[in-house]
């Protein structure tokens, strides 16, 4: 996620380029081997798949999984013998290292997602980008790069994608061709089949897992400073309202959850998600998640009768993860109601796009109301605006931090605590640049010190924070 991996307060200490967090699946898969310079026939290929569903469908016609005793790796060792026991039965052909392969492909069929299970060992791996069975693409350091991992068919596939959505109660046919679904750890996956994909079922997972991005993190590979992290403390302590911007892919999540980590341990935080990806560490969290429609398109439950059912639940906090719709109005109607220090993200380029998004997101609610009417809603909830980007070259910073100060007319106005200014590239395409204090104070400063911030004046005078490194 942002930049890739440091140290804490002191110094930080240069650590390996980011790595994204592993997913856990139960049961591992060996490490992908190396890339070979001759690649097996597509015959070899194809009698290697006939092979791997022969033992497959043995393995399953003798074996009751539910009846086996012992933790998942104990389990996993003893499927892994009679898989084994299963190859060298078969009169075919086959090295020691391609028996070897085939036995863990059946067990990664039989536990995991079967030819995914090897991207998904991979830390460095950031996305899974499934375009059909024989193409799949994956985001590494911030590049898309084409793998050589495939399934066999679309129904293959299809079979990744049921194992995945059925785990949290969701289903993906023709009658939901579209499905949103998560990983064990977390991770975000996305699944569109046929009639809507026509090239086949695709995929989409985004990885979270067990080593999240930290402060820390933010501050070692220059996403943030010091003085910007202390800030957003003070803010969220300070119950203020802020909202987070951001085009996709830029983190927006991320960062929401590590504001969500300055939350008191003392308050009641409700979090409502379309699916679940926050990990809050406060003790009292109630989670909730929206419900697609069932096969007779009835009993959905979105994020908008969450959030208003979450009122009623009496939280001192509520965290949406992000606002697409008519839900938009709810939150602000929330902010504005006693519910302070709540938090939410929304798709936006910028700062002054965002009020634009809420405004069309606020009509969407079915309610005639002026468009002044929408902004002075907005500019009574919203105290903070914080916008999270991905530069070109892959880095994730959070480029402003600004102050909903009120209206003026019919305008908003706001200005940047914090900024990021871009001063230009590296030879490898990265943009590099340096963080800068405005010079600017807050009008909400006496507000955070009446709840304990200490902090002063100076934290707002004009000045560099940091400059990139360069190379």
């Amino acid at each position: 996620m942002f930049g890739n991996r440091p140290a804490q307060t002191a110094p930080p200490a240069p650590r390996k380029p980011l790595k994204r967090p592993a997913t856990s699946t139960p049961g591992k898969s060996p490490e992908a081997p190396a890339a070979k310079a001759v690649k097996p026939s597509r015959a070899k290929q194809d009698e290697f798949n006939q092979l791997k569903s022969k033992l497959h469908r043995r393995l399953v016609e003798q074996l009751d999984l539910s009846a086996m005793e012992g933790d998942d790796e104990s389990i996993r060792a003893s499927v892994s013998e009679i898989v084994t026991r299963l190859a060298e039965q078969e009169e075919s052909l086959l090295s020691y290292n391609e028996r070897k392969r085939l036995v863990a492909e059946v067990l990664d069929e039989t536990f995991g997602l079967g030819p995914l299970e090897v991207l998904l060992a991979d830390e460095d791996i950031s996305d899974i980008l499934i375009n059909g069975p024989q193409q799949i693409y994956v985001e590494k350091g911030g590049k898309l790069s084409l793998t050589d991992v495939q399934f066999r068919d679309d129904a293959h596939l299809m079979h990744a994608i049921d194992k995945i959505v059925s785990s949290v109660g969701r289903r993906c046919d023709e009658v939901s061709p579209m499905v949103d679904a998560r990983l064990k750890d977390g991770s975000r996956v996305n699944a569109v089949i046929p009639p809507l994909a026509i090239d086949g079922p695709s995929m989409s997972i985004r990885r979270f897992g067990a080593d999240p991005i930290t402060w820390e993190d933010y501050i070692g590979f220059s996403s943030c400073t010091e003085e910007m992290r202390t800030f957003l403390d003070g803010c969220v302590v300070g119950g203020l309202n802020i909202l987070i911007v951001g085009g996709t892919g830029s983190g927006k999540t991320t960062l929401l959850n590590n504001l969500s980590s300055f939350i008191p341990e003392d308050e009641r935080i409700v979090t409502i998600e379309d699916a679940a990806e926050l990990r809050l560490r406060q003790p009292h969290v109630v989670r909730m998640e929206s419900r697609p429609a069932n096969i007779e398109g009835k009993g959905a439950i979105g994020i908008r009768e969450l959030l208003i059912n979450s009122l009623r639940m009496r939280p001192d906090r509520i965290v949406v993860g992000e606002c697409r719709g008519a839900e938009t109005l709810d939150m602000l109607q929330a902010m504005n109601t006693g519910h302070d220090g709540s938090l939410t993200t929304i798709h936006a380029n910028s700062t002054r796009d965002a009020v634009q998004r809420v405004e069309t997101m606020v009509m969407m609610a079915g309610f005639d109301l002026p468009t002044r009417a929408i902004r002075q809603q907005f500019a009574s909830a919203i105290h903070l605006i914080v916008q999270a980007q991905r530069l070109t070259g892959g880095a994730r910073k959070i480029t402003t931090i600004t102050e909903v100060q009120g209206m003026e007319g019919e305008i908003i106005t706001m200005q940047d605590i914090f900024k990021f200014e871009a001063m230009g590239a590296s030879s490898e395409g990265k943009i590099h640049g340096q963080f800068v204090s405005t010079g600017l104070r807050p009008g909400f400063l006496e507000r955070l010190r009446s709840h304990g911030s200490r902090m002063s004046d100076t934290l707002f005078e004009r000045r560099v924070l940091s400059v990139d490194k360069v190379g």
